[in-house]
């Protein structure tokens, strides 16, 4: 959530920053709601103080006339009843202020769509192949380690069952992330809860603006998650962090939900969209002058996996119009799938300053003795399956048929 004082303050910025988002005319609303809670705000205020005051001076008084009595009682419910329209224009302006997205980091490359988007280097080099390259479909079908037809039969289009070795690399990969992350990197392991409260939900951003995207249980109001940022946010939702332990550096493997409303016949051959997913998440809690530097600390972190793993890849900066919701600055990481013939985003690595801990209540104090401010948060996926596990499958196949799985996952395989 954005402060409401920066658009006070400095709205030419605010309106900039929307515009290169793509939504030009945001503000217009959010002033209007702004003007009429102050405006009912101070008349609450002024009418409260003369109410207050009159009731001292009719206590005072040795003779309570009627007329006074009278008085001071319409003054009492023109005041509640001003107080009631305040706290409706706050609510209103508050649900105003949850569809505003995050202000783009002034280094974010202007643009509007994915085209817009710069390539910010390519490690590795696409293999060589002497045999023409089988896209994962025909990889998984051959071997029989992913069953197209029976994930159907269980819960329809863009689902699939992964058996025997598909399984074993899936949750080998798994395994190797979470190794990676807890013993080079620093990142503290966490099993979180797969369905979530709805200010969760709110606080990580992905509510109210994209309730059609997610899956949700009406009769418990559970909302389940389509991300593991989604409950790392809120693991510290409503706290104040003392500020000696900041970062916080947090890593979860989930399943990931999502709805995934797509164009028709549009990703529909193999398993790189579906409704259910897997994903590890790398989450952090850092002081605000230290989330530039945590953000590129975060890329190599997720690059690592990919580095490990030898498939080539590319780190894409994303342009202000396609950034995430919550983010002010974003960097994607690209695999190649040579049998696919296309480069498979794998994370999205992103710093949302203070965005979600505004939104969620987060805060820390620098000192023992200072005022609580917010903390900026990171998110990044290290790494979304099933495509680096399609990535594997197409980059090590070979000739025969088989695919050598690389040997940094022998041990879990």
């Amino acid at each position: 959530m954005l402060d409401i004082r920066l658009i006070r303050e400095d709205r030419a910025t605010v309106e900039r920053a929307m515009a290169l988002r793509g939504i030009p005319d945001a503000l217009g609303p959010v002033i209007e709601a702004d003007e009429r809670y102050r405006n009912l705000l101070r008349e609450s205020e002024d009418l409260r103080a003369r109410h207050n005051q009159a009731s001292k001076e009719l206590g005072r008084a040795k003779e309570k006339p009627q007329q006074l009595l009278d008085g001071l009682r319409t003054m009492g419910e023109q005041s509640s009843e001003l107080q009631r329209a305040a706290r409706e224009a706050k609510e209103t302006l508050d649900a105003l202020l949850l569809e505003l997205p995050n202000i783009p980091h002034a280094s974010v490359p202007e643009g509007a769509d994915a085209a817009g988007n710069v390539v910010v280097r390519t490690c590795g080099t696409p293999r060589h192949f002497d045999f023409p390259p089988l896209p994962h479909w025909d990889i998984g079908e051959r071997l029989d380690i992913i069953d197209f037809a029976r994930g159907v039969k269980l819960s329809g289009s863009r689902f699939y069952v992964l058996k025997g070795l598909g399984a074993r690399l899936q949750r080998a990969l798994i395994s190797l992330m979470l190794d990676l992350h807890t013993k080079s990197h620093g990142y503290t392991e966490v099993y979180l809860p797969f369905m979530l409260h709805k200010e969760c939900m709110v606080g990580s951003g992905n509510l109210p603006k994209f309730a059609d995207n997610l899956y949700h249980d009406a009769e418990e109001d559970y909302w389940f998650v389509p991300t593991a940022e989604v409950p790392l946010t809120n693991l510290h939702r409503d706290e104040i962090l003392d500020g000696a332990d900041l970062p916080l550096y947090y890593a979860a493997y989930t399943p990931c939900f999502r709805r995934e409303k797509m164009a028709a016949g549009k990703d529909t051959r193999g398993i790189k969209r579906g409704h259910q997913f897997d994903k590890v998440e790398l989450y952090k809690y850092v002081r605000p002058e230290e989330s530039d530097a945590e953000l590129d600390r975060l890329v190599a972190d997720a690059e690592d996996v990919l580095t490990h793993l030898g498939v080539p890849y590319r780190v894409v900066q994303l342009c202000t119009g396609d950034l995430g919701f919550a983010s002010c600055k974003t960097f994607d990481l690209e695999v190649w799938a040579p049998g696919s013939n296309e480069w498979l985003e794998v994370s999205s690595c992103s710093n949302c300053w203070d965005f979600q801990a505004r939104r969620a209540n987060i805060r820390f104090r620098p000192d023992p003795n200072a005022k609580p401010q917010f903390p900026h948060t990171l998110n990044g996926s290290g790494l979304a399956l099933p495509r680096v596990l399609i990535a594997v499958l197409e980059n090590y196949q070979q000739a025969d048929g088989s695919v050598l799985v690389p040997e940094v996952l022998d041990r879990y395989m």
